[in-house]
């Protein structure tokens, strides 16, 4: 029996999920983060199905979204509009594919695997070929008539481009703005003083939902299709992913993202591989979804009061959660920009605890108004550093203050050209034996060292002259100047100090591109194609090298006779190692770690510090420890160091 707290309770989750379900369909404002409704809405349906007597039809477990916004005709759907169930982590994936399994009497089923797109799904329907009607999904009954403002989407075809088009098709996708179409649009409503959009999926689900049709055909929607959901005057294929092929037969967009896998460890990969790939999509996603493949099949597995049971969504983990800022720090970086950093309450997101995140620059501080005492939303995204992405205002403490930047950070100039230099000269970067911090301290604060070019051009009695070093070691030190000037392009790149650039990024970057010259050049595209450059990265390299400053800097270091090996840059495929996560631990005899790092990620492996599931190789030297210990009990193949010696010579 349900205790009185049980009842309300449920009554409490009720309430609270629809007025989000308002908000977030309707009002296409929302104030809670995806992961926060899932939670609220899994903590339902685990009650409602504890105690179903308390089930009711008007529970948010019973109907799809919120109900049509009365500014909008409203149309029904010839086939009701389900939504998915999702997948929060492994365990419910693997229940999902057992029950199927089970009902369909297989060992394995084949499924097609799509993108889960941020985005605001549309059904649209043709009759005999031409665009008559389209829908948003609504309350997944009866959606809001958006069919003037569909018609100015350049992506939808108003024609079917077929000789015998069916009498009637209704054709379901999602409505979406790229990321680039999105940050132009923001800057767009920036330059004319307009509230900025939240994200990618509120801007695509406002700009769809105008009442005048001309904002929504001034607005860079796009659309890609995932199903039928009515037809007459055709026979259908028998497969889901051969619905999709004559989608794209018929002129429909279909993501390029689509595969056909079967069995649960496809679908793990197709899961990993897509979430490696999320940040370089031009389009927001937040997870995978798998569709039974035979229709035949979808049927028999039939569906439940809001979703059906032939397909499920199996999302990331969060990358957004809210937390409080209980201070705001200024921060020199070693490229001397001052960074305000939030320290934060600690909070769960992107799979790690994080106490700070960044607050990039004053101005884009002021265009957020962030304050201490703020709650927040932060990121976590790819090898992107958590930032805040806004405020949420309704919790502002009424006592708050601005934030002020400080106007000057003490000794700022010498504190930078100090932290640039002792990035330059070490270990991983130019590794310069014997110019230690308090060397390059008291070299800046003489002023006889303003950049890393000029390191190369101090003398011998400029050396001396400094404190406690004596003529012995001013000579150790130039030679240690001159060894270092011959490098690798990887260690040049990093010790150049780009922001965001780190070890492994650098490595990637030079054996992707191969030169200097071309690394200078390329464009932001370029470089995002590049594994594990993501956007954040891409823009640093851009920006680095826009600077007339840097690039002298980096002509007087080569005149100074900084050089380096020609790259070979191979193709991805002609290495066994393309992609591969792999772990070193223990000691090496025939080289350093490190040198073992950069000859792996050359070859185009991803080198990690940690074992994980996702791992692939554990490369395990003299005295490892619990790394191997990991890997031996996950199951993940380990070489010894003869072993790596053979993958490197093969």
């Amino acid at each position: 029996m349900p205790t009185e707290q049980d009842v309300t309770r449920i009554r409490e989750l009720r309430e609270e999920i629809e007025r989000h379900n308002f908000r977030y369909y309707v009002l296409d404002a929302p104030t809670a983060l995806d992961h926060e409704f899932d939670e609220l809405l899994r903590e339902l349906e685990d009650l409602e199905a504890k105690y179903p007597e308390l089930v009711t039809p008007d529970s948010p477990t019973q109907h799809v979204g919120g109900k049509p916004s009365t500014t909008f005709n409203e149309i029904k759907h010839l086939v009701p509009m389900l939504s998915l169930s999702n997948a929060l982590n492994e365990s419910e994936f693997l229940d999902f594919d057992r029950r199927s399994r089970e009902k369909l009497n297989s060992d394995a089923i084949e499924y097609v695997a799509e993108t889960k797109l941020d985005g605001l799904a549309i059904s649209l329907v043709y009759e005999r070929g031409v665009l008559v009607r389209a829908a948003t999904r609504g309350d997944g009954t009866t959606g809001e008539d958006v069919t003037l403002n569909v018609l100015t989407i350049e992506s939808i075809p108003l024609h079917l481009n077929c000789l015998d088009p069916p009498v009637v098709l209704e054709v379901r996708g999602e409505i979406f703005i790229t990321k680039a179409d999105f940050d132009r649009l923001n800057k767009e409503q920036a330059d004319r003083g307009e509230k900025l959009f939240i994200n990618p999926r509120n801007s695509a689900a406002g700009s769809l939902r105008q009442l005048d049709p001309k904002i929504t055909a001034a607005r860079p929607l796009s659309i890609y299709c995932y199903t039928v959901g009515y037809v007459e005057g055709l026979e259908l294929p028998a497969t889901h992913c051969e619905v999709l092929e004559y989608l794209k037969e018929i002129g429909m967009p279909v993501s390029t993202e689509t595969q056909l896998v079967k069995g649960v460890d496809e679908c793990f990969d197709y899961y990993r591989q897509l979430g490696e790939r999320r940040d370089k999509l031009d389009y927001e996603i937040d997870g995978a979804v798998y569709k039974v493949n035979k229709l035949q099949d979808q049927q028999t597995l039939g569906q439940v009061a809001k979703a059906p049971r032939w397909a499920i969504a199996y999302k990331f983990p969060p990358e957004e959660a809210t937390t409080t800022i209980n201070a705001i720090d200024v921060q020199l970086g070693r490229t001397g920009q001052l960074t305000p950093v939030a320290r934060l309450d600690p909070v769960f997101v992107g799979g790690v605890t994080i106490t700070n995140a960044t607050l990039h620059n004053e101005d884009e501080l002021k265009r957020k108004d962030v304050r201490v005492g703020d709650t927040v939303v932060v990121r976590r995204a790819g090898d992107v550093i958590p930032e805040v992405v806004r405020v949420v205002i309704d919790k502002r403490p009424k006592n708050s203050v601005p934030f002020t930047m400080p106007i000057s950070v003490p000794e700022q100039e010498l504190v930078q050209r100090t932290l640039a230099l002792i990035h330059f000269a070490s270990r991983r970067a130019m590794d310069i034996d014997g110019l230690g911090n308090k060397i390059i301290e008291q070299l800046c604060r003489a002023n006889l060292v303003r950049d890393a070019s000029d390191l190369y051009t101090v003398s011998l009695a400029s050396l001396v002259s400094l404190d406690r070093l004596a003529e012995k070691s001013a000579e150790n030190l130039l030679a240690s100047l001159e060894r270092s000037k011959q490098t690798t392009l990887a260690r040049f790149l990093f010790a150049l100090g780009i922001r965001e650039i780190g070890e492994t990024t650098a490595a990637s970057v030079a054996n992707t591109l191969g030169s200097l010259d071309a690394i200078a050049a390329a464009s932001v595209d370029e470089l995002l194609a590049i594994p594990d450059v993501g956007p954040v990265a891409s823009a640093s390299i851009r920006e680095f090298f826009d600077e007339q400053e840097n690039l002298e800097m980096i002509r007087r270091l080569m005149d100074c006779g900084v050089r380096w090996p020609a790259v070979e840059v191979a193709a991805p495929s002609e290495s066994m190692l393309s992609g591969k996560r792999i772990v070193l631990t223990g000691t090496l005899a025939s080289m350093t770690r490190d040198e073992a790092r950069q000859a792996l990620i050359k070859l185009g492996a991803k080198v990690s510090a940690s074992v994980s599931r996702n791992t692939d190789i554990v490369i395990v030297g003299a005295d490892a420890g619990s790394k191997a210990d990991k890997a031996a009990a996950l199951g993940i193949e380990m070489i010894d160091e003869s072993g790596l010696l053979g993958l490197l010579e093969t």
